[in-house]
């Protein structure tokens, strides 16, 4: 009798991880089965894209665009199942230069007034390792699409050091795109058609992000493709595009020649 309550001990001993591990996955708290892609959303404060242009043949002109917001549904152990959305308010655009800036966000190139975002959606990712990818969509600039694709880097994925600690990814992109393609092809002879685009961002885990994927998303109601939650900052919206650029038509600032 001894001998059965033994045997009878060792099963119910070994029977119990069977249990509590069936137990665990039926929970609603239990961990995301490894592979699923997770919801991350953008962090504006951290993510800038800077682009450079032919200036009449003479230097690249470089510019910088803040602010960017955006959904990523990312898996740092499946890259081929990333997809990514993002919104570039082009009221950001910096050049360094007032006028510059101004004749960029004209009507000629950018157009800001009645297209004041550049719009990107992922369609394919094309993994080269574990850490870098092909990342393919549209680019829709000017209310034009065209594809575009970028080569991305992951630099790291992990807990920030800083409070209040959250899971944070963080990329490097670089491509290259034709401004032509998207209608902007205003003072061909002194701007070049090829726009050398780098991308730099850092995505932070949202539980709420993965609402811009589904097909009701744009219902009332659900949250939009680039609306902020409140643990993610937001960067200030400065109204600089001045309402009367259209009419304005500013031509490209040039340094005053000399005498």
């Amino acid at each position: 009798m001894t001998a059965d309550r033994s045997r009878s001990f060792a099963s119910h001993r070994f029977a119990w991880p069977t249990v509590l591990a069936a137990m665990l996955l039926a929970s609603p708290c239990a961990p995301a089965v490894a592979g699923d892609p997770v919801a991350w959303r953008l962090d504006p404060v951290h993510t800038r894209v800077m682009f450079a242009v032919s200036h009449a043949g003479f230097s690249n002109a470089i510019g910088t665009i803040s602010g960017s917001e955006g959904t990523l549904l990312f898996d740092p152990e499946d890259l081929s199942s990333a997809r990514l959305e993002v919104s570039v308010p082009l009221d950001r655009l910096d050049l360094g230069d007032d006028a510059w800036n101004r004749a960029a966000l004209g009507s000629r190139l950018l157009d800001a007034v009645d297209h004041p975002r550049a719009e990107f959606r992922s369609s394919t990712v094309q993994p080269h390792d574990d850490s870098s990818a092909t990342l393919c969509g549209e680019l829709t600039l000017r209310g034009i699409s065209a594809p575009l694709c970028l080569e991305v880097k992951v630099n790291d994925v992990r807990r920030h050091p800083m409070p209040p600690f959250r899971r944070t990814a963080g990329f490097s992109a670089a491509g290259v795109l034709s401004r032509s393609d998207h209608g902007v092809d205003g003072w061909g002879s002194m701007i070049g058609d090829e726009v050398e685009l780098r991308i730099e961002a850092e995505a932070v885990r949202s539980r709420g992000a993965a609402a811009a994927f589904e097909p009701d998303a744009s219902e009332p109601g659900a949250p939009e493709p680039g609306a902020p939650e409140a643990d993610v900052p937001t960067a200030e919206q400065p109204t600089d595009v001045e309402s009367g650029m259209r009419s304005d038509e500013p031509t490209p600032p040039e340094a005053t020649p000399d005498p």
